[in-house]
């Protein structure tokens, strides 16, 4: 009789290794809802696809730019701006990260792009921090439901936060921590084979078939590990606004003083509350009794990581980064409510 338990084919291998990648989570966690509640399938899913749309344009925005930079060999003029303007690319980050347009979801193309590309992770951490924050239109909404001094409080809170977690790594860094901050995300490109300091991008490079080539490669590798993990994070996300009411996360938080502030930290870091609906719903919190220290605290951890962001920075980076990066901005959410509270 053959022996069908041992040494398994190499469709069978293929399978294994798919049941275990985020496109089987993917699968597993809506036909979960099919089956359970196959009223609201239609609804997490147009959720999560829309969701997955939207960020698609920055995707392959941020793909078709890294694999330009990367064909070019454009990624040697990157190395030298960054070369000695360590602190000066942390102030960058942060301001610039605080009027970026993108959520903590949306940002992870580009901050995979910095990083693939050499960016230190110190100025990486300040814009990755800053970034989901606050954007021109979030400043207005907030300040038409809370007010102009809790909007700008936001927007101080978004740029210190860039600048606390930038500093921050960048102390740890000296002392050898994080070397090598990503996990498995890598160019297509050879290890070693990367372009010298005397080389020179070739900006046309489609004249080349091997750059060409290293175009495509980078494209399709890029852009493939960013939208299984995006559409991981966006399935996660459905979910959380079907089944955990926003308004019961935020009850929990009411009172006065550090203690609320504190909580209110701990609960908004995986809450999925994003900035265009906690100005509102805050608001009506406050009038019931949340300090504003409290609401301030909730909105920053809220919007620096949620669960969706926390499965998408994972995939990206070594465990111990991910530490530090939940680490900076639990307590500067923390720090910023106490802050705005005494204030």
């Amino acid at each position: 009789m053959a022996e069908l338990t041992q040494n398994p084919g190499p469709l069978a291998r293929n399978l294994m290794g798919w049941v275990k990648t985020p496109w089987a989570l993917v699968i597993a966690l809506l036909a979960l809802v099919a089956v359970l509640d196959p009223g609201n399938w239609a609804e997490v899913a147009t959720f999560a696809a829309k969701a997955l749309a939207h960020t698609g344009q920055y995707i392959l925005f941020a793909v078709l730019l890294l694999s330009y930079l990367k064909a070019t060999g454009a990624e040697v003029l990157v190395a030298r701006a960054f070369e000695g303007r360590e602190t000066r690319m942390i102030f960058l980050a942060a301001l610039f990260g605080g009027l970026a347009p993108f959520c903590s979801c949306e940002v992870i193309p580009f901050i995979a792009g910095l990083l693939a590309l050499g960016a230190p992770l110190s100025a990486v951490m300040a814009f990755w921090l800053s970034s989901p924050l606050i954007d021109p239109p979030t400043l207005l909404i907030t300040a038409s439901a809370l007010g102009w001094p809790f909007a700008i409080g936001k927007a101080a809170a978004a740029v210190a936060l860039g600048l606390f977690g930038g500093f921050m790594v960048r102390v740890l860094m000296r002392s050898g921590a994080f070397a090598q901050p990503l996990r498995e995300y890598k160019p297509a490109g050879c290890c070693g084979c990367g372009p010298q300091k005397d080389d020179k991008p070739v900006w046309k490079f489609w004249q080349e078939p091997e750059r060409r080539t290293r175009f495509r490669a980078e494209f399709v590798q890029n852009g493939l590990f960013l939208l299984k993990w995006l559409a991981l994070a966006y399935v996660l996300e459905a979910l959380l606004v079907s089944y955990v009411p926003a308004d019961l996360i935020a009850n929990a938080v009411g009172g006065e003083g550090v203690v609320p502030i504190v909580v209110a930290a701990l609960v908004g870091m995986p809450a999925y509350l994003n900035s265009y609906v906690a100005p509102p719903l805050l608001a009506g919190l406050i009038d019931q009794g949340m300090s504003a220290g409290a609401a301030m605290s909730f909105m920053v951890a809220g919007a620096v990581s949620s669960i969706p962001a926390m499965a998408a920075v994972w995939s990206l980076v070594k465990p111990r980064v991910f530490a530090t990066y939940l680490a900076l901005g639990i307590s500067g959410a923390i720090m910023a409510g106490i802050l705005f509270q005494m204030i």
